[in-house]
């Protein structure tokens, strides 16, 4: 069904619609409204509410993480320009600067100095939405030219590959031009990733992970994962696990 297409009676029960409702909505305030929603009218949605919610927000993902004890890179919350400044100090030079929401690497950049710092602080603060006016930065982590998409399904990681970013980019994004190729994870990775997955709440999640000095680390847990470039490069008929997940969840 298309999302677009829908309109709910509030409270009304819905149970006509199906039984179990797997969210693909890309749109990041569409598919958090529509999970709600759904919900609401008494149907069970794969992810729940809660995970889209900590998944569609970097901060709260952060937090789960580390609660949870994933391993993920130092990460600041600045709440204006000027602690963004004294953030950045702390982590040190280069560092990362992220929005708190979005998707396929948009507006995350490399802050290489406190001149650029300013500038993209100065710029920020002239945007309309107050919530560009806070700060969310994390330490650059010195890794391979790639990082690491795990597709998981519950319990089960269902595929798992190598992402490489195009040249002349640093991010891995396969909607930026990155290319993916598929690995066998090894236990530890295995371990990290389950244990990501359980942090934000299960269900049917892209955990991107990076390998750094001494393991991994997990810096970003996705809800309405994309596989597109995943399953152009494993074997694993990704959508039939995904839907077969679905269907085991409905019978619980």
């Amino acid at each position: 069904m298309d999302a677009k297409a829908l309109a709910f009676e509030i409270p009304r029960r819905h149970s006509e619609l199906a039984d179990v409702v797997l969210n693909r909505c890309i749109s990041h305030y569409r598919s958090l409204f529509l999970s709600e929603a759904l919900e609401g009218a008494g149907l069970s949605v794969i992810n729940r509410h809660a995970v889209a919610e900590v998944c569609s927000n970097k901060l709260a993902t952060s937090i789960a993480l580390s609660n949870s004890g994933v391993p993920t890179p130092r990460t600041y919350l600045a709440l204006s320009a000027e602690s963004a400044e004294a953030a950045a100090e702390a982590l040190g030079y280069p560092l990362v600067l992220k929005p708190f929401t979005g998707s396929w690497g948009r507006m995350v950049t490399i802050v290489r100095d406190r001149e650029t710092l300013l500038a993209l602080a100065e710029f920020k603060e002239e945007l309309a939405n107050p919530a560009e006016h806070m700060y969310y930065l994390q330490e650059f982590i010195k890794r391979p030219p790639r990082d690491i998409r795990a597709i998981v399904a519950g319990e089960e990681i269902v595929a798992s590959v190598h992402r490489y970013a195009p040249e002349g980019e640093w991010r891995t994004n396969v909607a930026r031009g990155g290319t993916s190729k598929a690995f066998e994870p090894d236990n530890a990775l295995k371990e990290i990733v389950l244990k990501a997955a359980h942090a934000v709440g299960g269900g049917i999640l892209g955990v991107d992970a990076m390998e750094a000095d001494g393991g991994y680390m997990v810096h970003e847990v996705n809800n309405t994962v994309e596989f597109r470039g995943a399953q152009s490069a494993v074997e694993t008929d990704i959508p039939s696990h995904l839907i077969r997940f679905v269907k085991e969840s409905e019978a619980r």
